[in-house]
C-alpha cells in the first residue's frame, strides 16, 4: 500500500483486535506498520467493508481510535486496510473504561 502522508510508517508486526464502534463487532487482525497518525492492517477475507467506520484497535501496548480510510483486497483474499487516527472523545474513553475489568 502506498503511503499517502508525510510521516512515514515503520514496520510493526503483531496480532491485534479491532472493534467497530457502532456495532461492537470484533475482528482479529495483524498490524503491518504504524505511525503517530495511523496504521496499516491486514484483515481476514471474511471482514466486511469497514471504509468510513470508526474503530478502536488494541495492539499490545497501543490503543488507537481511528477511521478506516481504505480497504484493498489482496491476492490471498485478505484485505490491507489503512486507518487514520483520531482524538479520543469523552464518550469513547468512557466506553473503554467501562469495559476494562480489573482483577
Amino acid at each position: 500500500m502506498e503511503e499517502k502522508r508525510a510521516i512515514s510508517r515503520i514496520d510493526f508486526s503483531l496480532k491485534s483486535v479491532v472493534v467497530v464502534c457502532d456495532t461492537q463487532e470484533r475482528y482479529f487482525v495483524e498490524v503491518e506498520n504504524v505511525s503517530p497518525l495511523g496504521m496499516g492492517l491486514k484483515m481476514p477475507a471474511e471482514t466486511p467493508n469497514l471504509v468510513g467506520k470508526a474503530i478502536i484497535i488494541v495492539a499490545e501496548t497501543l490503543i488507537m481510535y481511528a477511521d478506516v480510510m481504505r480497504q484493498v483486497p489482496n491476492e490471498d483474499g485478505s484485505f490491507t486496510v489503512g486507518i487514520n487516527a483520531k482524538k479520543f472523545t469523552p464518550d469513547v474513553l468512557e466506553f473503554l473504561f467501562e469495559r476494562i475489568k480489573f482483577e
